[in-house]
């Protein structure tokens, strides 16, 4: 409804909640419909613009309250800065792709498919049939199941090329998620203290344990074609490098899908430079029009250690991820992985290796194509229609995001919250850059809960940038 409706619903409020003792409930949504003559939805948007400042906080399924404000003297943590001292790289905070939000907002922040995405019937019976066997009770081996180090060596054999030696079982280490894995990888082969090149824009997860591995991250310009080579073979002979990390096929956040000459040229540079590539396989079970196959798939001397991981795919309760790395780099890597946490859950393990193992899985997979093109369409069409400004550079052909680039002009922090006041939760670009970023860009999740509301969610992301252009004119 009007922004005048909106704006005097707020006002009524703040008087009310002003007389009104902390904790107490305010009137329902129904109640303030007829009191005030608006619909429900400019009664939501009322809502959230009180609990975005901070005024009511809502707890679901029960109500809106007046937000309690204790009185109390503030915690002093002031003497943590000296006894904790200057960390060796500013960790990042966490990154708004985690955020958990009301289900009354469309979410086009998140970094993980909808639930119904997912191969529920798969998990479920999955976690049934592992609580009544031995891996309920029994601990797995540090590398992991043997069964499941099998099958991740397997998916990778098949596309290895004639002429070159497919990984075997012994060659994977499972991780308790990819994360764990990245963290690993970073310490095991680089070092704190030692540079570690990487894509930027890159995935806001590896910038994160980077930092807390004390790695220091050195950006390659990279976008939605990969990165650039001479740039990459600049920055190894400057300093001396011996790792690349990088997500060859549909980036986090670019979408990018390297063509197989880039990858080529990429081995090639890496192989001369006596490094490694650390190659990132998150999002290997969502391709759309391409299936390209991963790098690692080329190389059996040892350059790449390839990360691939089934939490997005079969469920985020099922952290599970396979890092598949030979010689005494795997032996680094296993060392460290046993000092970080020992072993993965056996139960976690077995389920993963359920559902992947079952005839249904790759149906699944071909009816989630479908669905990932049909979303992905869907959000690309509404852009185009409501937000022309936002240019998208490429559609890509796998994945669960878009990279949209912003006009220059663009107040991305003061976008991101008018676009929250009004009910939709955006991921600001700048979390996705190890160094500055470049421009002003968001990462608009196409795999995400209500697929329907995509062209009101767009529609306000293109009205809060004209608004900002209209301001800006002379």
């Amino acid at each position: 409804m009007s922004n005048d409706s909106g704006s005097r619903i707020v006002a009524g409020l703040r008087e009310w909640i002003a007389a009104a003792a902390p904790g107490a409930q305010l009137p329902s949504t129904r109640a303030l419909v007829a009191q005030y003559g608006a619909s429900p939805v400019t009664v939501q948007k009322a809502l959230r613009t009180l609990t975005s400042q901070g005024m009511v906080e809502s707890r679901p399924g029960v109500g809106t309250f007046v937000r309690a404000v204790r009185a109390a003297r503030p915690n002093d943590y002031g003497w943590q800065t000296g006894a904790l001292g200057s960390p060796p790289n500013r960790i990042p905070q966490l990154s708004t792709a985690m955020r958990t939000t009301p289900n009354d907002v469309i979410a086009l922040h998140s970094g993980y498919p909808d639930r119904e995405l997912l191969p529920e019937r798969l998990v479920r019976a999955a976690f049934t049939r592992s609580a009544r066997s031995d891996a309920a009770v029994n601990r797995p081996p540090t590398a992991g199941l043997p069964e499941l180090q099998a099958w991740f060596a397997t998916e990778l054999g098949t596309a290895t090329p004639v002429g070159i030696a497919p990984p075997t079982p012994s060659d994977v280490v499972i991780f308790p998620g990819n994360q764990s894995g990245l963290s690993t990888a970073f310490r095991a082969l680089v070092g704190a203290g030692r540079p570690l090149l990487m894509e930027s824009p890159s995935y806001w997860g590896a910038i994160l344990a980077a930092a807390q591995s004390g790695v220091q991250v050195v950006p390659v310009p990279s976008g939605t074609h990969g990165p650039d080579p001479d740039e990459l073979a600049r920055a190894f002979a400057q300093t001396g490098a011996r790792a690349f990390y990088a997500q060859p096929n549909f980036a986090n956040p670019t979408g990018a899908c390297w063509p197989p000459t880039l990858a080529d040229h990429v081995l090639d540079i890496v192989r001369r430079h006596g490094a490694f590539l650390i190659e990132d396989d998150w999002a290997h079970d969502f391709g759309i029009t391409a299936d390209p196959a991963p790098i690692a798939a080329r190389d059996d001397s040892g350059h790449v250690v390839h990360l691939r991981s089934l939490t997005k795919s079969v469920s985020p309760a099922v952290r599970i991820a396979g890092v598949i790395a030979r010689g005494p780099a795997r032996e680094r890597i296993l060392v460290d992985a046993q000092a970080e946490s020992m072993y993965v859950s056996g139960v976690l393990q077995a389920v993963a290796l359920d559902v992947v193992t079952q005839p249904a899985w790759r149906t699944h997979l071909r009816s989630l194509r479908h669905q990932l093109a049909a979303r992905r369409d869907l959000l690309v069409a509404a852009l185009r229609e409501h937000a022309p400004t936002a240019r998208l550079e490429a559609v890509p052909q796998g994945g669960l995001h878009l990279w949209v680039r912003l006009p220059d002009t663009t107040d991305l922090a003061r976008l991101v919250r008018d676009c929250e006041t009004a009910g939709v939760v955006i991921a600001p670009g700048d979390e996705w850059f190890p160094a500055e970023p470049t421009g002003a860009y968001l990462r608009l999740n196409y795999s995400g809960p209500n697929p329907g509301a995509f062209p009101d969610g767009v529609r306000v992301i293109g009205q809060a940038l004209a608004q900002q252009q209209a301001e800006q004119r002379p």
